[in-house]
């Protein structure tokens, strides 16, 4: 009880001394959201060569992005006529950040009121010396066909962000929204879309028809100062490099809170440290009690994750990062609130070395080459969830729960505009997975690493085009070999079940889409995809089944 009394002070204690602090120390930080395109943009200039681009963690600040955006400005040569456009649109939209950059010695004010200085339209947008603020709508609206079933997605919200002074940055984003069709795809579950927690669900008309709502909100508060920064608030995170599945962290789970502290002391090392409280969707049986209504009222077993990570960079293009998180549950500690801890012996302090009473921990790792291949970005990535040393060396013995991911992008070649991906991905059985339900690797009952789950491989390709400035086609194929599901004891025995063991569902996937943003945040987007799924029966035959699903949007903001 003490331990947990400490670590609720400690945590308390941390963020009003860094409340206090900032006022005189600090400067002020804007996260980018993970949905917009300038990452994309950036990326693929660093694939180039044109700049130096440090993405392994994301979403990043804006101010970090201006700096990209101006870097890139000193090399027109190395653009095509495509990317100078895309450059010049970028920059009104980041025109207060570089700016500030390029002002900030000078001490000048930019000063307006209702009107965005670069002449970027905006719902509302203001600035003086202390407040700085940007306003926008959230409107979309798609309509579609999915198994010649009419399906409709209406959106509305608004995201704000801005700047406080010199000390603190904010952003705020909130999102309502109303699906309906007989085929929705209520669960979300297979598929790299984001997963929701529907307040509503409910069959209309005459039942044939079903409607879910559901709602997101997320924001930041941020600062920064010469070598780091601190940040508070509710978003997604992404680790790492993948096009269709990221194993560590994606934005496949609902956004969870967190606060996390990045520390860059020089350019080739950095270090990053978040804690997050996750939502467990496990009932506490000790909080269940009646209402004077006569209802049940209970409580979720509290569930957080801790992670660490040190980025090397040893040289211009390559980058390595190592890291390690830990996902526990019940009461917070301060051996996960502490960066700077070894969770993994941490959790062997805490537990007294009993499983029963321990955490769930994962090792992780990614390389990163960008360019020393001409125009090549070669990566991959390992989540380790657990491996056993003696296994290695005898297979009757081998219990090892890891996966990795394999991938290489091609850009400008054979012609400008146009980006090659292509992936490989292996997840073994019972990876992200755990005996004890309040510390598997997910958040509201969704994987926070890749979509497909364990006991599955993907070959994944696309062939990426920019016709002009916004205009964007995509033409892609996945296949995925998925086995069975196996149970709690199938995982923990010596040797474990093989790769792909059970009966085995195999899922193809060809896809394309067409984006074009006319204006800064306004879009119109179509997209198709056919689905072949293969389901292998007890006689080990295969029953095949199609999808076909297409999309229409029209919509303004994220």
């Amino acid at each position: 009880m003490l331990n947990n009394i400490f670590s609720k002070i400690s945590f308390t204690t941390l963020l009003v001394f860094l409340l206090l602090f900032v006022t005189n120390t600090f400067s002020q930080v804007v996260y980018e959201p993970l949905q917009r395109d300038i990452y994309d943009f950036l990326r693929r200039l660093s694939i180039k060569g044109v700049i130096e681009y440090n993405d392994e963690l994301r979403p990043l600040p804006r101010k970090y992005l201006a700096e990209k955006l101006i870097e890139a400005e000193e090399h027109p040569g190395k653009l095509t006529a495509v990317e100078k456009d895309n450059l010049e649109f970028y920059k009104k939209d980041f025109y207060h950040e570089i700016w500030f950059i390029q002002n900030e010695k000078n001490e000048k004010h930019l000063d307006y009121f209702s009107k965005d200085p670069a002449g970027r339209w905006r719902f509302f947008s203001y600035g003086d010396d202390n407040f700085k603020m940007n306003l926008s709508l959230i409107l979309g609206y798609e309509i579609g066909s999915r198994d010649n079933a009419k399906l409709t997605h209406l959106w509305n919200g608004f995201y704000t962000y801005g700047y406080i002074s010199n000390s603190l940055g904010f952003s705020f984003n909130f999102r309502d929204n109303a699906e309906q069709g007989r085929t929705i795809d209520k669960t979300k579950s297979f598929t790299p879309v984001t997963g929701v927690n529907a307040r509503s669900s409910e069959n209309i008309g005459d039942y044939s028809s079903r409607k879910i709502e559901y709602s997101e909100a997320r924001g930041i508060l941020a600062t920064d100062w010469g070598w780091g920064s601190f940040a508070a608030g509710k978003e997604f995170f992404e680790w790492g490099y993948a096009e269709n599945g990221l194993i560590v962290l994606s934005q496949k789970a609902p956004s969870f809170p967190f606060f996390r502290i990045d520390i860059y002391p020089v350019d080739w090392l950095g270090f990053n440290y978040f804690h997050a409280w996750l939502q467990s969707n496990v009932i506490d049986s000790t909080s269940i009690y009646y209402t004077e209504t006569g209802e049940t009222r209970f409580l979720y077993r509290n569930k957080y994750l801790a992670s660490h990570t040190v980025f090397i960079r040893p040289t211009k293009g390559l980058k390595i990062s190592l890291g390690e998180s830990v996902v526990y549950s019940d009461k917070l500690e301060f051996l996960y609130l502490f960066p700077l801890s070894f969770f993994r012996l941490a959790d062997h302090y805490l537990s007294n070395q009993k499983n029963s009473a321990g955490a769930n921990s994962q090792f992780f790792a990614s390389v990163s080459s960008r360019n020393h291949i001409k125009n090549t970005h070669l990566y991959g990535s390992l989540f380790i969830d657990e491996i056993t040393l003696e296994g290695l060396a005898d297979s009757k013995k081998q219990r090892n729960q890891f996966g990795f991911t394999l991938g290489a992008s091609v850009v400008d070649l054979p012609m400008d505009n146009l980006t090659l991906t292509l992936e490989y991905s292996k997840i073994y059985p019972f990876v992200y997975s755990h005996f004890i339900q309040t510390q598997t690797y997910e958040s509201s009952s969704y994987i926070m690493g890749h979509w497909m789950g364990n006991n599955d491989d993907q070959v994944y390709g696309s062939i990426k085009y920019s016709f002009i400035r916004g205009l964007e086609a995509v033409l892609w194929a996945r296949y995925i070999r998925k086995g069975g599901a196996g149970n709690i004891e199938d995982q923990y025995k010596q040797p474990q079940p093989p790769f792909l063991f059970g009966l085995r569902t195999n899922h193809t996937y060809l896809g394309a889409s067409v984006k074009y943003e006319i204006l800064h945040e306004f879009f119109v987007r179509l997209r198709y995809q056919n689905t072949k799924i293969s389901k292998q029966q007890e006689d080990l035959s295969f029953v095949d089944n199609s999808l076909n699903e297409f999309y229409f949007a029209v919509y303004y903001g994220l």
